[in-house]
């Protein structure tokens, strides 16, 4: 039997997707502003089925709603852009709808990029989908394209493969790491865990220095090519799914 479809005042609804205030909302609600079904709704305290496909169904201010709880998006992380809400610099918030910003739940990065790292980042206000791709248990694989400061010595991918290699400062060696080189200073690691600066960390361990690094893909889940930086894309089931799917 399929789980019936969870059911909110209309102004609480609007409010927690950061349309407003309660009172803000009521007033887009009396103003003929809010349609479902192609129907004006007129009663603010009505009460509203969360159902998937509410945005294609209700629209505020003649635009589609945005999409209720359980959002998944894929953000291209521009160079410069830190994953915070409170460190100094451009914050990757910031490339965001503001509406977006004032949603309950909130809206959270999954796991972090660093300031210098650029690429695949996804963002999503479903807590337990986050802690699922998070957690060391899931092994949801990340591949980055990594350009070094030396050429490759030809040694790395048996090293990284090892399971033996240690990190600077941890008693805990690294679980096994793939690496496919690309060309003399390039190459892109598959790694399935996520330690602070990991990959930047992996490559000191052998003797080099990552310049610049891109994640391309999360699971089985890729960036697409035209996706610029600094645009980001909601994801459908499928692609969901295809984060914690394997390879």
């Amino acid at each position: 039997m399929s789980k019936a479809a969870p059911q909110l005042r209309l102004d609480r609804l609007l409010a927690n997707l950061g349309y407003g205030s309660r009172r803000e909302v009521q007033g887009l609600v009396h103003a003929g502003l809010v349609v479902l079904d192609g129907e004006t709704l007129e009663d603010a305290d009505q009460r509203v089925a969360v159902t998937a496909d509410l945005s294609d169904r209700m629209t505020v201010r003649g635009r589609r709603l945005d999409p209720p709880p359980g959002m998944v998006l894929m953000l291209n992380k521009p160079l410069g852009v830190t994953c915070s809400h409170k460190e100094a610099g451009p914050l990757i918030y910031g490339l965001l709808p503001e509406r977006w910003r004032r949603r309950d739940p909130a809206i959270s990065t999954v796991g972090r990029l660093d300031k210098d790292t650029s690429g695949l980042i996804l963002m999503t206000d479903d807590g337990g989908l986050l802690h699922r791709i998070i957690s060391p248990k899931s092994h949801v694989p990340k591949r980055y394209l990594a350009t070094l400061a030396r050429p490759l010595a030809g040694t790395e991918a048996a090293i990284f493969a090892s399971g033996t290699l240690m990190l600077e400062g941890e008693d805990k060696p690294l679980q096994p790491a793939e690496l496919e080189v690309i060309g003399p200073t390039s190459a892109f690691v598959t790694v399935h865990e996520g330690r602070y600066h990991q990959v930047r960390r992996m490559f000191a361990a052998v003797g080099n220095h990552v310049e610049a690094l891109h994640r391309e893909r999360i699971g089985s889940l890729a960036l697409p090519e035209d996706l610029e930086p600094g645009q980001y894309r909601i994801l459908g089931a499928a692609e969901i799914a295809a984060i914690l799917a394997p390879r």
